[in-house]
């Protein structure tokens, strides 16, 4: 199964994208973790975005790919590959067709976690993170028995400045500017799939699985 996740900051694509690639047996591959990971080993890919990076500049596309397409070739990327943060845009969402149509491994699916910038704001701006230990909290969801306190080490609660709702709605903005477009690009594709991201953690999962499984086997 070869996967595209797409959604909003704060939609829990990355915990589901872990799920799916548990069932299916696949790598998640988040391009945050493949960019830390080739800057980190001092790759000669990830040499060449550090160099963008330090003068303040993007990496450019072609970098990217080239980072995807290192990726793919891996072991475990052979039976299929779940990627999470891949493609952002129209050029990138082209430039890995045409990759994968090289390699003769076409996308199945793309999943869409469609929710609204209210649900956002609510489960970004509540959040709280221990200052000692990085334990997460929410206000409502998963509040600490004492308000500001870490149950797990009794360290002090705090909001990270990019949970403020200002500044949710500013990435929200610039997500939705540079998403649409490729939402239509893969629609007209044939390959983007809903999946509801409300609820249970597990309830979520099972709606995934059931999209998967219908690209598996389509109704006769």
């Amino acid at each position: 199964m070869r996967v595209i996740m797409l959604g909003p900051p704060g939609a829990g694509k990355g915990t589901q994208a872990s799920r799916i690639a548990d069932r299916y047996g696949i790598p998640h591959i988040s391009t945050g973790d493949m960019f830390r990971a080739n800057l980190k080993d001092g790759t000669p890919l990830g040499e060449e975005a550090r160099r963008y990076m330090d003068a303040g500049e993007l990496v450019p596309d072609e970098v990217v790919i080239r980072m995807v397409d290192d990726r793919l070739t891996w072991d475990d990327a052979q039976d299929g590959w779940n990627l999470d943060g891949f493609p952002r845009t129209i050029g990138q969402a082209e430039a890995l067709n045409e990759l994968l149509d090289a390699k003769g491994t076409p996308i199945d699916v793309v999943l869409r976690f469609a929710v609204s910038d209210d649900e956002v704001v609510e489960r970004l701006s509540g959040r709280r993170i221990c200052r000692e230990c990085g334990e997460i909290y929410h206000v409502s969801a998963n509040p600490p028995e004492v308000e500001g306190v870490c149950d797990a080490c009794g360290g002090e609660l705090y909001q990270r400045d990019d949970d403020r709702e200002e500044v949710i709605r500013t990435r929200l903005a610039s997500y939705a500017a540079d998403t649409e477009p490729l939402e239509q690009f893969y629609s007209d594709h044939g390959l983007l799939r809903d999946v509801e991201p409300v609820g249970d953690i597990d309830d979520v999962t099972a709606r995934a699985l059931g999209v998967l499984a219908e690209v598996e086997e389509p109704p006769a």
